[in-house]
């Protein structure tokens, strides 16, 4: 079955709000079997209103419409949807029952814009509403059906979850869409397409491979929009274990995986510890470290060193290699990484210092120019790295490619 949705209202076209709604209703629907092949968002304007409809009924079966139900001038899905499905509004009582006792029960008066709420285009089936004001509505169109919410959040969540998903499943014939996602860090996009290439060419045709990178690694998702589940859940845990033998120092794991809950992990497994100095990221290092419960038992703790007294004074960097090399060099990470773990003792330590931007690059040291350290009982590894990314994702990038030092280091030394 295929599905599209529709956003109505002024405050997302001019970004007042984040359409966070059509996300999750794409999760929901894909869960049970339907594939969105469109999102629309549209003005406060019938016109508007009515050529999405037309468009979206002439390539779905199933449309889903949030916003303009709300109880103000502004508000004019429900009049346009009676127009448009050739009727009239009536009054459900059901609703305006609910609406009286929801209103007055809060010490509110239950005025003539809120009884309103309860007029209905007849012909519809009406979505109870337990967790506000404006019903949501169900209409039958040959064959197809269009279903109209609130786009206030939890409202359309709990109708969509209480009332439409139960019965689409009931109304519709729904294959069962299966997708699984693989994360990949460490190698840029263009690399791993060529790596893995003879893996993707051999994929059978009932799988499709899309590719969805972010600042911090590439995530590969295979899907299937048809077939016996357990064959295509077999199916696609081969063709991942497959990919695996290919990349193997690339390979995160699946879904959510990161980088940080690897390098934990292994920490964990080997009693390890592990301190950081950071000074272009910010601490953001410990930060995502920190941010995973149980982070005491490998995490000891980490200094943001951002200016060249703390570097000198607490992690030890020599001041001639300052005026030598700069900040922003080999021998000042390298420093920073064993001056952090001397001072705490730890297994390990995780360095970073850089220009994460938009100023402060030179020719020589362009911004994004990052150099990381890992300092281990036996070595100190140190890497320039190159992002040329706005200073969040130069931060990001550079803490994730730190802690990929370190998970890399784990990997081929301590399996």
């Amino acid at each position: 079955m295929l599905a599209e949705i529709i956003t109505i209202g002024d405050e997302i076209l001019i970004g007042q709000i984040v359409d966070t709604n059509s996300a999750w209703i794409g999760q929901q629907l894909n869960a049970i079997g339907a594939q969105v092949v469109q999102i629309t968002s549209v003005r406060d304007d019938r016109r508007a209103i009515v050529e999405a409809f037309d468009e979206a009924f002439g390539r779905a079966d199933l449309i889903l419409v949030t916003g303009g139900l709300g109880p103000t001038k502004d508000d004019i899905t429900k009049h346009t949807l009676a127009d448009y499905f050739g009727t009239t509004l009536v009054r459900d009582q059901a609703t305006y029952d609910h609406l009286e006792q929801w209103i007055t029960s809060r010490g509110m008066r239950f005025n003539e814009l809120n009884q309103h709420q309860a007029d209905v285009p007849a012909g519809c089936t009406v979505l109870a509403n337990r967790h506000g004001t404006a019903p949501g509505m169900w209409f039958d169109r040959a064959g197809k059906v269009l279903i109209s919410m609130p786009g206030v959040p939890h409202e359309m969540k709990a109708i969509m979850t209480d009332e439409v998903l139960p019965r689409l499943q009931a109304h519709f014939q729904l294959d069962r869409i299966i997708h699984k996602t693989a994360i990949t860090i460490g190698i840029p996009e263009s690399e791993l397409a060529l790596r893995i290439a003879p893996w993707e060419e051999a994929l059978p045709a009932s799988l499709k491979l899309a590719y969805l990178p972010n600042p911090n690694n590439i995530r590969l998702r295979l899907s299937s929009y048809r077939g016996d589940s357990k064959q295509v859940t077999a199916e696609i845990d081969r063709q991942f274990a497959l990919l695996r033998e290919l990349i193997p120092q690339h390979f995160l794991g699946f879904e959510t995986a990161s980088v940080e809950q690897s390098v934990a992990e292994g920490l964990k497994e080997r009693g390890e510890t592990l301190s950081t100095a950071e000074s272009c990221t910010g601490g953001a290092i410990a930060a995502r470290l920190t941010a995973m419960a149980g982070a005491s038992a490998y995490f000891l703790g980490g200094v943001v060193a951002y200016s060249n007294a703390v570097k000198t004074d607490v992690l030890g960097v020599q001041a001639e290699d300052l005026e030598q090399y700069g900040a922003v060099s080999q021998p000042v990470a390298r420093q920073m990484a064993e001056g952090i773990r001397r001072l705490t003792g730890s297994t390990y330590a995780l360095a970073t210092t850089g220009i994460a931007g938009p100023d402060g690059g030179t020719p020589d040291k362009p911004v994004g120019t990052v150099w990381i350290a890992l300092a281990t009982p036996t070595e100190t590894i140190t890497e320039e790295r190159h992002f040329w990314e706005p200073r969040e994702q130069n931060i990001q990038r550079a803490s994730s490619a730190a802690m990929d030092l370190l998970r890399k280091y784990l990997y081929e030394n301590c399996s």
